[in-house]
């Protein structure tokens, strides 16, 4: 029985220190994948290349000391390894730490430290532009829209083909991370969409609360990931954006756990 695994949930970028690397991703109005529903982006945005790594999350001030999960004596992966360990609420200050320079100001909205909503729409107007944790679908264009428009690959290598259990650019081999950027440059400039540690995203508040989720496992899934959760699993990516979604998008989101956990398909 084949089974498809979305993987998902994000983040990278720098504020105050040296700027992380981003691609663009263009082609904007693109359709879905019309075999996930996933995908559509109505805006031209940028995305970290790579995961946040364990030194630029610390620097941030974002996190409570525990991010330096691959360097505990036993696993020396170094600060270049991407931080873990960090929860969406975590995440979510980071990227406000990129739009601001403050954990509490920016896309996501914190009053006394607490998180309250999400408004990329007002951090756009305030800062010029915002970062952002990726929504599913720009998540998902940025590891299987093919560059040249002409549709979605299976996997993130931009062929339909599995990449080898041997490329350091696919799952999380041994049970351990790896510096980011070390494996093999993905179709469109990212790295590590195919494996290394889960990602956190925002996910569509309509499949999240009863949609049909047909053949896509949500891991760890809806029901018990939660935002205020550390697992050693769990980094993220960011998106640079200075156009706010589309109001039908923008509507649905809500913040949840995603984990882009390997890859798009395993067989069993």
């Amino acid at each position: 029985m084949k089974t498809k695994w979305l993987i998902l949930a994000g983040l990278v970028g720098l504020c105050g220190m040296a700027q992380a690397a981003f691609v663009t991703i263009g082609n904007a109005g693109n359709t879905a994948d019309g075999s996930t529903g996933y995908g559509a982006v109505g805006y031209t945005y940028q995305i970290s290349a790579t995961e946040v790594t364990i030194a630029e999350f610390m620097a941030s001030d974002a996190g409570n000391g525990n991010e330096d999960y691959w360097n505990d004596g036993t696993r020396m992966v170094g600060a270049s390894a991407p931080a873990s360990f960090v929860s969406l609420y975590e995440a979510m200050k980071y990227c406000n730490y990129l739009t601001s320079g403050n954990v509490d100001d920016g896309a996501y909205v914190f009053s006394g430290g607490v998180y309250q909503s999400t408004d990329r729409a007002s951090a756009i107007t305030t800062y010029g532009k915002a970062y952002a944790l990726p929504t599913i679908d720009e998540w998902y264009k940025a590891a299987y829209f093919k560059p040249d428009a002409s549709g979605y690959s299976f996997y993130a290598n931009g062929t339909d083909i599995a990449p080898s259990q041997t490329d350091a650019n696919y799952g999380n081999e041994g049970g351990s991370a790896w510096a980011v950027g070390s494996g093999a440059v993905e179709q469109n400039g990212t790295f590590d969409m195919m494996g290394n540690v889960a990602e956190w995203l925002e996910y569509p508040e309509g499949d999240f609360t009863g949609g049909n989720y047909e053949d896509f496992w949500l891991l760890p899934g809806p029901g018990n990931t939660y935002p205020s959760m550390e697992l050693s699993s769990f980094g993220f990516r960011v998106v640079e954006v200075n156009v706010v979604p589309e109001p039908a998008t923008a509507s649905l989101m809500a913040l949840v756990a995603g984990i882009v956990f390997l890859i798009r398909r395993q067989l069993d």
